[in-house]
């Protein structure tokens, strides 16, 4: 495994997205790996709250010193908060991926929605796999 770490807690997508489940709220961010890709993160680009996404719809960009990249629900809901505190500490992803650095959360439209979605182990492998 490269300079990244998975949290066993969570759910990946194969565009590097993770999402936290916690009742019918999903917090979500990008992972630890995409972070540690795009280098030095410099702005976040939010949805508006109550804004609604399908899984797998875009729902904002991330930008690096490097890239700008689409940022997609891995499960479907409603935006109910931004992590305002990126306008100004975008780098808090790069510090704290699956902390501080979460993008958005949403109310769930169903939580089944994430059982297509990869564990920490699957998620590593996947990572590993395109080193």
């Amino acid at each position: 495994m490269g300079d990244w770490k998975v949290s066993a807690d969570l759910k990946y997508t194969k565009n590097d997205e993770w999402v936290r489940i916690e009742g019918d709220t999903a917090t979500i961010g990008i992972s630890d790996y995409a972070q540690n890709q795009m280098n030095d993160i410099v702005y976040v680009e939010f949805p508006d709250v109550g804004a609604s996404f399908a899984q797998g719809q875009a729902f904002g960009v991330i930008e690096s010193v490097k890239a700008a990249s689409d940022v997609f629900m891995p499960v479907g809901g409603t935006v109910t908060e931004v992590n305002s505190v990126l306008e100004d500490e975008p780098e808090l992803i790069n510090g704290d991926a699956f902390g501080k650095g979460w993008v958005i959360k949403v109310k769930l439209n169903s939580a089944a929605e994430a059982d297509s979605l990869m564990d920490a182990a699957a998620y590593a492998a996947y990572c590993d796999s395109r080193q």
